[in-house]
């Protein structure tokens, strides 16, 4: 599917694209960005700062893979948004990096819903342990926006869908629990290349399309 096409049918939904643009070099993320694109994400630290310099400013660039906590200083002063909190330790450097740089930075829970145990994120009963701490209610630099989740790699299309109903419906538990009243809590983070239409069924506010805007991935 073409940019425009996807991105036709991403508004009509009300559904942000993200485009994943790990591996790829600036030139390609300048061709979408022409076509109207703002918003990129990267997987590593290390590749996003370096885009980040050489690329228009008004570029929203979001942080979609592991984050290790040594590596938040290099992009607490610019990231768009965090989707990848998978544990407290890393919301407090979060916190204490953007507190550094006077800054407010969006994060997004991620969540494990995957059968995969290499896939990150918290648990449920995890996630609502910090929320009730004192220590999360003491931090002033962050912003939870959401949830993000990443399905199990595989071709049952029902396995996929069940597990991103269980993104959306611990969203809606946290929702109702901790953020009914905080209008920035709205964002499920879910869909790839692969499953964002299951993802935009089942409802995605953000799907991360990267393969399937720029072909298969470079080495």
């Amino acid at each position: 599917m073409d940019y425009l096409t996807l991105k036709r049918t991403l508004d009509a939904k009300g559904v942000k694209l993200i485009a994943v643009s790990k591996t790829q070099p600036p030139q390609r993320i300048l061709n979408l960005y022409e076509q109207g694109q703002r918003a990129f994400g990267e997987n590593r630290v290390q590749e996003m700062v370096p885009k980040y310099e050489v690329l228009p400013k008004d570029i929203e660039w979001h942080l979609i893979g592991h984050l290790q906590t040594n590596k938040v200083k290099y992009v607490a002063p610019f990231v768009h948004l965090i989707h990848s909190v998978d544990r407290f330790k890393l919301l407090r450097e979060i916190d204490k990096q953007a507190q550094k740089v006077q800054r407010v930075v969006d994060c997004l829970l991620q969540f494990h819903i995957a059968q995969e145990e290499t896939k990150f994120g918290f648990h449920e009963a995890e996630a609502i342990a910090m929320l009730e701490s004192e220590e999360f209610r003491a931090l002033q630099h962050v912003r939870i926006c959401g949830v993000m989740g990443m399905a199990t790699f595989t071709d049952d299309h029902q396995q996929i869908r069940r597990e991103f109903r269980t993104l959306r419906q611990i969203f809606e538990r946290l929702k109702a629990q901790y953020f009914a009243h905080v209008p920035h809590f709205k964002e499920i983070s879910m869909g790839m290349s692969g499953d964002w239409e299951i993802a935009v069924e089942e409802g995605s506010t953000m799907v991360r399309i990267g393969s399937l805007l720029f072909g298969p991935r470079s080495t």
